[in-house]
């Protein structure tokens, strides 16, 4: 669904059409058709502009509006945010699209009149899916899954970092063997922290033996340099959401002028998810895509730090239909938590807003949303993941491998206890 909108003499005039199609890229054409009866088509001939806003799935009040359908409305321009557009006709600043255009031609249609437009201007505001009307009556796409996701554990060394040297590298068998199968399975695990001279050999472990890709966290870009010296396939560095991201663009720099181009440099933003900084995350996320970071995560806070309501599905997904286009191709991770029990939650709403990638802690180490849980979501969806049910189910219960306390079992109650069609097109 679209707003038809035009501007003129008398001003701003605007309807709910769905008569609207692409005609041709070279050079960028559109048609609307308008019902000849209606007072939109004289504007609209005498104005010789329109402009089309494609309306997303949460405008359904303003498509009413527009339709004529919300009694009462004597300026439909008082809701949504618009902007003059190119030819002066109003765009909406957070519609799906929208296009603004000159008449070039018109063509008789029956009771219709075909307008032919030349697109002078364009945006594409948001990424979001469109608002429907089929069969009279208001819808919108389902929103489509991945075929695939990524993970990256962190939770296996991270116990006991310290401010020097590589700190909690894997310390036993049982551990070595964790990171050996989840690296296998196409996870990368953090080897442990860098923020001194200590530990140089140690950042580059696991980098060169044919398993999957390993990181290493570093304190600063001279961390990072080390790191990447001593062989490290790739370097994560904590920065908070302060609308410029400078450590991280640092880092990328210092690593490239010491010639390691291959090294991936990943932005953690801190804190990310917390309420209030949803607009300096979104400056953050664009310098750091611009920087030439190879990925950026989002790190919900954790419990106590701050006030973790505002990862709520709802925000998360307003956050995200706006990060994810900011980013452009740069790989944009979630590091969730289960607060309040929406982790899973949170990750499908993340999966279904376009992000690919997850950091997760096996065990759910550190409160992190758990590999073995989002792999069971994953499973159930029909979303493939690195790690697979019976894989899983193997290191749980394997020879010393990490096994996952039982829960009791519950206590029997007794039974005393068991209690199509089109919209009309408005004036």
């Amino acid at each position: 669904m679209g707003i038809v909108t035009t501007a003129g003499e008398d001003g701003w005039h605007g309807m709910t059409a769905s008569s609207f199609s692409s005609v041709s890229l070279a050079p960028p054409l559109v048609l609307v058709c308008l019902d000849q009866r209606i007072r939109s088509h004289d504007l609209l001939l005498r104005n010789g502009v329109f402009a089309v806003n494609v309306l997303g799935r949460d405008h359904l009040a303003l498509g009413r509006r527009f339709a004529g359908m919300e009694p009462g409305v004597t300026d439909r321009f008082a809701s949504g945010d618009w902007l003059p557009g190119a030819t002066g006709s109003p765009v909406l600043t957070d519609s799906a699209a929208w296009v603004d255009c000159r008449v070039l031609h018109r063509y008789p249609g029956g009771d219709h009149t075909i307008f032919l437009g030349e697109v002078v201007a364009a945006g594409v505001p948001r990424i979001t899916s469109p608002l429907l009307f089929h069969s009279r009556s208001w819808g919108q796409l389902a929103d489509p899954l991945p075929d695939r996701v990524d993970l990256a554990d962190s939770g296996l060394t991270d116990s006991g970092l310290t401010g020097s040297g590589l700190a909690g590298a894997a310390a036993g068998p049982r551990d070595a063997r964790l990171t050996q199968v989840l690296r296998r399975a196409g996870i990368r695990v953090r080897l442990g922290h860098l923020g001194g001279e200590r530990g140089q050999g140690a950042a580059a472990e696991g980098g060169g033996d044919g398993l999957g890709c390993t990181s290493v966290h570093v304190a600063d870009a001279a961390a990072a340099v080390r790191a990447a010296a001593a062989g490290s396939p790739a370097v994560e560095l904590t920065i908070t959401a302060d609308g410029h991201g400078t450590a991280a663009a640092d880092t990328v720099r210092a690593i490239r002028g010491a010639g390691h181009p291959d090294t991936l440099v990943v932005a953690r933003v801190r804190d990310a998810l917390q309420p209030g900084l949803a607009r300096a995350c979104l400056l953050t996320v664009q310098r750091l895509a611009a920087a030439g970071c190879g990925e950026i995560v989002l790190e919900e806070p954790a419990e106590g730090c701050h006030d973790t309501d505002g990862a709520s599905p709802l925000e998360l997904r307003r956050l995200l239909q706006d990060a994810i286009p900011e980013a452009g191709p740069v790989p944009l991770r979630l590091a969730l938590r289960d607060h309040h029990g929406l982790g899973l939650v949170n990750a499908l709403t993340g999966m279904k807003s376009g992000v690919r990638c997850f950091d997760t802690h096996f065990g759910g180490h550190g409160g992190l949303l758990s590999t073995e849980r989002l792999v069971l979501l994953c499973s159930r969806m029909n979303v493939a993941a690195p790690l697979d049910i019976a894989a899983l189910r193997a290191l749980r219960g394997g020879p010393g491998v990490l096994r996952r306390q039982q829960r009791p079992a519950p206590v029997p109650h007794s039974p005393a206890q068991t209690v199509s069609s089109r919209v009309p097109e408005s004036q």
